[in-house]
C-alpha cells in the first residue's frame, strides 16, 4: 500500500510536495540546494541519515530529469562541461552511497547535521555574492568530490559544482544548465545503490518531493533563461 492508512501520512505528503516545489524552484532557477532543503526538512523528522538521501534521490531520479531536459532544451548545457563532469560525479556518487549505508548512523549523523549548516551557509554567502569555495580546482576533480558529498549529505552536488563553477568565471547559465544535466546521471547511480542496499523507505514523501519538484522544474529553468546574468 502506498499509505499507511493515517492523516499523519496525508499530511506528510502534503507537506513534502511544497517543499519539493519551493526547493525545485531554488534549485531549477539557482543550481542549488534542493538536496540541502530537502534532506534539511527530512531530518528534522528524526529519520536517519541513509533514509533521508535514499529518499531524496529517490525522488531527485525524476526531478532531475524533467529539470536536465528542461535546461537542455533552452540551451543551458555546455556539452564538454557536462563530460567533464558526469562521470567522475557517477563514480564516487555511488561510492558515497554505500559509504553512507555502512557508516555508523550515530556518528554519521552529527557529520551530516554539520555538513548541511555548512551549505547553508555557503548559499546565504552566494546570495551576497561572497562564494568561498574550491577556486581554481579540476573540473572532474570538481565533479568527483561533488558526487561524493552529495550521497553522504542528502544534497550539495549543485551547491558544490555549480558555485565552484561560477567561482571559476564559469557562465552562470551555462554552470547551472550543465550541473543539473548532470545531476540526473549522478543522482541514478546513487540512488542504485541505495535501492539495492535499502528498498525504497516512506514512498509517500517520494511522491510529494517528486510532484512538488517537477512542477516547479520548468518554471525555474524558464526564470533561469530569461534573468539577466548579474542577478543570477
Amino acid at each position: 500500500m502506498l499509505f499507511r492508512g493515517s492523516g499523519d501520512d496525508m499530511d506528510l505528503l502534503f507537506t513534502s510536495l511544497f517543499i519539493g516545489f519551493i526547493a525545485g524552484m531554488i534549485v531549477s532557477t539557482l543550481g542549488v540546494a534542493y538536496g540541502v532543503t530537502a534532506s534539511s526538512f527530512l531530518l528534522s523528522l528524526g529519520l536517519a541519515p541513509a533514509i533521508v538521501s535514499s529518499t531524496v534521490h529517490t525522488a531527485e531520479v525524476f526531478i532531475s530529469l524533467v529539470t536536465g531536459t528542461s535546461h537542455l532544451k533552452l540551451g543551458n548545457v555546455d556539452k564538454k562541461l557536462f563530460l567533464n563532469l558526469v562521470i567522475p560525479g557517477v563514480v564516487m556518487g555511488g561510492f558515497g552511497a554505500y559509504f553512507l549505508v555502512s557508516a555508523p548512523v550515530s556518528t554519521i549523523s552529527k557529520a551530516i547535521s554539520f555538513y548541511l549548516v555548512v551549505m547553508g551557509i555557503l548559499v546565504i554567502l552566494r546570495a551576497f555574492g561572497r562564494t568561498v569555495i574550491l577556486k581554481e580546482i579540476n573540473r572532474k576533480v570538481l565533479g568527483g568530490i561533488g558526487g561524493f558529498l552529495d550521497a553522504i549529505g542528502g544534497g550539495g552536488w549543485r551547491s558544490i559544482v555549480a558555485s565552484t563553477l561560477i567561482a571559476n568565471n564559469e557562465d552562470p547559465k551555462k554552470a547551472v544548465g550543465s550541473v543539473n544535466a548532470t545531476k540526473f546521471f549522478v543522482t541514478v547511480s546513487e540512488a542504485l545503490v541505495f535501492y539495492t542496499l535499502m528498498g525504497v523507505k516512506y514512498p509517500e514523501i517520494v511522491i510529494g518531493l517528486l510532484i512538488g519538484g517537477v512542477i516547479a522544474a520548468p518554471i525555474g529553468a524558464y526564470v533561469c533563461k530569461k534573468a539577466p546574468t548579474k542577478l543570477l
